[in-house]
């Protein structure tokens, strides 16, 4: 199952402000259109932004390098990376871009979205023990990332649909800006167009558009939720990303996610695979298609492994590139 970080930290280099309030609702108002697609299979588009962000970004293929550096030293001997707290706690701040009431998503909903991620981070998901022995060894338990809302922020809009370009996260676009993303998680809450369900930026990018973008049709676990992307995993899928973790077939042909304990896959898997799937990578190992980093649909995904665990974990310690989150 191990993977060589030095062959693949090229590919993966190459492939994925308003004030703090408490749980304020703002409302603000604005603008433009594009085309709407129901989705049938999981899309994530945070492997296509990256490459974009790295085509742009002067700097940014080397920031990427030094956090893999760094989380490669963290991994091999995480005693001298200590936390700062035992748990981070990361306040959230959900903005809300809609056209129609539908779109307006209910605070129930915001607040279904809040305790799957804090259910799913913390291994407390009542799926979680339906994991196959094969990797109950490597089950990740409680990663100690505790999701805490802050504040929700709404915004009217005659945008029909929005893209992958970053104008959700810009008022100057008619989407919102962040609000503090250097110590809070921004969730862009929207209509994604072209059948896509959300997308994250990785560690190292700028933090005008750090955050997470989630279609609102899959946001939480009730509302405006459609099967099979009704469980809130889009958005552990997505903050997966933003704390480092890459998809599990590492963005190629029997490709690398960097982490040691999760085997190669050929590629994405879709839907719910049959139980004992293998690859046909080098060891035809059994796939983890039940991780929240492949694509299979939100009933059928319900785990990290330990590696994953420790590989987001690294972005907290002290030198890591999220520490500024882990503050007391």
């Amino acid at each position: 199952m191990k993977k060589s970080l030095l062959a693949l930290s090229a590919v993966a280099i190459l492939a994925a402000s308003c004030q703090k309030s408490s749980l304020d609702e703002i409302a603000v108002d604005q603008s433009p259109v594009s085309t709407e697609q129901s989705p049938i299979a999981r899309k994530c588009a945070s492997y296509e932004v990256l490459e974009q962000q790295l085509k742009s970004q002067p700097g940014l293929a080397d920031r990427m390098q030094a956090i893999e550096e760094f989380t490669s030293r963290v991994t091999a001997n995480p005693s001298q990376y200590r936390l700062v707290n035992g748990v981070i706690e990361i306040p959230v701040v959900v903005n809300v871009l809609y056209k129609t009431t539908a779109e307006n998503i209910s605070a129930t909903q915001i607040n279904s979205q809040i305790a799957v991620l804090n259910a799913d981070f913390s291994a407390t998901n009542a799926d979680y023990t339906r994991t196959p022995a094969t990797f109950t060894a490597v089950l990740s338990g409680n990663t100690n990332i505790r999701f805490v809302l802050s504040q929700v922020i709404r915004k009217s809009t005659t945008k029909t649909s929005w893209s992958t370009n970053d104008a959700v996260k810009k008022s100057s676009q008619g989407g919102l800006n962040p609000t503090t993303p250097t110590t809070h998680l921004n969730i862009w809450v929207c209509n994604l167009g072209n059948g896509i369900l959300g997308y994250a930026q990785f560690p190292g990018g700028s933090s005008a558009t750090d955050g997470v973008v989630v279609d609102n049709n899959a946001f939480g676990n009730t509302g405006t939720v459609t099967a099979p992307f009704n469980k809130g995993r889009t958005a552990t899928h997505e903050v997966g990303h933003w704390l480092n973790l890459r998809h599990i077939w590492g963005d190629a042909t029997c490709g690398s996610d960097l982490v040691n304990d999760t085997p190669l896959h050929n590629t994405a898997n879709y839907g719910c695979p049959a139980s004992g799937h293998r690859s046909t990578c080098t060891g035809t190992p059994i796939e983890m298609t039940m991780n929240y980093m492949d694509y299979t649909d939100d009933a059928c995904m319900y785990m990290f492994s330990l590696g994953q665990k420790t590989r987001m974990q690294a972005v907290f310690a002290v030198g890591g590139p999220r520490n500024s989150f882990a503050q007391p």
